[in-house]
């Protein structure tokens, strides 16, 4: 049985969210039983992953390939004790990142 998380809004609204199984800190619950509480809001708990989509997205948009659009997608788990952790998938880490580039903009329209 999947482990359930409880997190709090900074508003006060209540999210229950299946958690990562691995997780040492979580309490394993039935579905059930009362889930596990978390030790932060729900914001808080994202907070780590948005500071890696905005180091992310500042890397591929300062850099030589300028592109037009960045689109970045994480695979997140939500746990009780370390809040959101970008999710293992296929290789050690899920992200995906996907790059555009308007005909006659970027880099190449430079260079021609």
């Amino acid at each position: 049985m999947d482990s359930l998380v409880e997190f709090k809004t900074e508003d006060g609204a209540l999210i229950v969210v299946e958690g990562a199984d691995d997780d040492p800190g979580a309490r394993l619950v039935a579905r059930g039983d009362k889930p596990a509480q978390a030790a932060r809001t729900f914001e808080g708990a994202l907070s780590g992953v948005r500071a890696a989509a905005e180091s992310a997205l500042r890397v591929f948009r300062d850099g030589s390939l300028q592109p037009d659009s960045v689109e970045l997608e994480f695979g997140v788990k939500l746990s009780a004790e370390t809040g959101a952790v970008i999710a293992k998938g296929a290789a050690e880490g899920h992200l995906i990142v996907k790059l555009t580039w308007t005909p006659g903009h970027g880099p190449a329209a430079d260079r021609g």
